[in-house]
């Protein structure tokens, strides 16, 4: 029964552990949102500064997963080059070591007064970042009461037959005892966790210091496994390029770390005993491999480049290719791949209004079908980033990650409106101009030219808005309403000229030609409203409506 009540215990603490440290890092990521994210993205520039950066927000957030699916989402949209991403994982990995060499010290002290303040800035705040640094304030003091009552769960079990016998045969195995923790590790999502459980086990002398070395690299590898199993490559191994490539690095460090560790007695003497020589140990491991493959980075890079190679799949331009459910659990990283995602219906938008203008002006036969297919394709775009944003955990979501959301769904939405006006329309004037075969004259096929690529001057200029938030260019976007007006109302008065003249011939392809002038003024007004319109609108330079007040 004792036994029974010893079990339960630990595996309360050691949830209550993993809560902790899960509170520290949702508060941290729902505090700063998409600026952590923007912030890793500019600072990477370099192998070095890419070594710090993944460790300063590794430290911060308290998880090298959530850090390297940043990193993912970056190399992949091509924003970080492979090279400073491996650089910024072997930062990440050191980074983890931090949080683990504060809680040697034992500051179980400070656990009541964290708690206490985080309440406090929880409960008397509204939502926003003051609260959501609360919240982590709370998971950090609960992260010390957890590792202080498996400390205290510890002490009456150095003298357990069972738990003695165990551990001395893993320590007689420490293949078997690397595997074991690798597993631990990889079940708990927590690197930071498992090594504190080790610490407790050495700090009793339940673990000796082969046994509690083992562990810690089994640890440190086990924490690089659940990327790989559990990231997802959307059909693209090119994807798994950083994942993989910093399990490369955690394998050969194990290797290494498992063969020289019957030689280790002088270093166990060098790192002291206990928790600290375990906290110690875990440093020094992941400053030796970040010593050893920082200078190699660039054929290292090479060699998975070689051995993960991009795939596209040109036939199947419906298939999302950036949104990654494991992406989920990092709100910063969800809303990357989904903007990521909105911005690839703009390329399909572009090539179809190309194929549009060669169905009008009828030089290819085959144009109008091909872009019906590429606006179905937009449409199944639209509703798989609509879903994967709707699905999203609202309450994981800062204020600024809320509007990030609203304005991706904005210009997803508008994009697919777009695209349906110009299959609804453009497309179905393509096909009566070949029903009736009627032709443009040399004038409106001139103009009809111009208007056309105006209108994808307007899609680049939309797409770039999106990313940049420009007010300046948004306010030269809206305006381009005004020059569709002019346009249309042009084309209206020459239209009366021919009623006026007699040509009724000519009047009916006037009449269709300014048919097709609206829906290229409808297919340019959702491009406004897609990406200028929600800019202005948070700058306050837009109207309610466009009536002058009554008198």
């Amino acid at each position: 029964m004792r036994e029974l009540q010893v079990l339960i215990a630990f595996g309360g603490f050691v949830a209550l552990l993993l809560w902790g440290v899960r509170m520290v890092q949702t508060g941290v990521q729902r505090a700063f949102g998409k600026s952590l994210g923007l912030w890793m993205n500019r600072a990477m520039g370099s192998p070095s500064r890419a070594f710090g950066t993944g460790l300063l927000v590794t430290a911060a957030i308290q998880s090298s997963t959530a850090t390297g699916l940043m990193i993912t989402g970056f190399a992949l949209d091509g924003l970080v080059p492979l090279v400073p991403g491996l650089a910024a994982m072997l930062g990440a990995n050191v980074g983890t070591t931090l949080i683990v060499q504060a809680l040697a010290f034992d500051p179980t002290a400070l656990a009541p007064g964290l708690i206490l303040a985080g309440v406090w800035m929880f409960r008397h705040y509204e939502p926003g970042r003051t609260r959501d640094l609360g919240r982590a304030l709370i998971g950090l003091g609960l992260l010390l009461l957890a590792l202080h009552q498996l400390v205290t769960l510890f002490e009456p079990l150095q003298k357990a037959p069972l738990l003695g016998s165990t551990l001395l045969a893993l320590t007689d195995a420490p293949v078997i005892a690397l595997a074991v923790s690798a597993a631990l590790t990889w079940a708990s999502h927590s690197s930071v966790a498992v090594v504190v459980l080790i610490m407790s086990l050495a700090h009793h002398g339940l673990a000796p210091p082969e046994l509690a070395y083992a562990l810690v690299l089994g640890a440190n590898l086990g924490t690089a496994v659940n990327p790989v199993l559990e990231g997802g490559d959307n059909g693209n191994p090119a994807a798994r390029r950083v994942p993989m490539g910093n399990l490369g690095t955690r394998i050969a460090g194990g290797l290494l770390g498992l063969t020289l560790l019957p030689w280790s007695g002088p270093l166990m003497t060098a790192l002291g005993g206990g928790a600290h020589g375990v906290a110690n140990f875990h440093l020094l491991f992941n400053l030796t491999v970040a010593a050893c493959f920082l200078p190699v980075l660039r054929p290292y890079a090479r060699l998975l480049q070689w051995l993960l190679p991009p795939r596209t799949d040109p036939h199947d331009p419906a298939r999302p290719q950036y949104l990654d459910e494991s992406a989920r659990e990092v709100p910063a990283v969800a809303l990357g791949q989904a903007a990521r995602e909105a911005l690839r219906l703009t390329d399909l938008l572009r090539e179809s209004l190309r194929l549009t203008e060669q169905a009008l002006l009828r030089e290819d036969p085959r144009a109008a079908g091909q872009a019906r297919y590429l606006n179905g394709a937009i449409s199944q775009l639209d509703r798989a980033v609509t879903t994967y944003l709707a699905t999203q955990d609202q309450e994981s979501l800062s204020a600024e990650d809320a509007q990030y959301l609203k304005s991706i769904l904005t210009f997803s939405m508008n994009i697919a409106h777009a695209a349906d006006v110009s299959g609804m329309g453009l497309l179905g004037h393509a096909s009566r101009l070949h029903k009736q075969h009627w032709a443009l004259d040399a004038e409106q096929r001139t103009e009809l030219v111009e208007v056309l690529a105006r209108l994808q001057r307007n899609l680049r200029q939309a797409a770039a808005l999106f990313v940049s938030g420009d007010r300046t260019v948004a306010r030269a976007l809206a305006f381009e309403k005004e020059h569709f007006r002019d346009l249309e109302a042009r084309a209206a008065e020459r239209h009366l000229e021919r009623i006026k003249t007699g040509h009724i011939a000519a009047a009916d392809i006037s009449a269709f030609y300014l048919e097709i002038l609206r829906d290229a003024g409808g297919v340019n007004a959702c491009l406004v409203n897609a990406a200028a319109y929600p800019i202005l609108d948070r700058h306050g330079e837009l109207r309610p409506n466009r009536l002058r007040k009554s008198e």
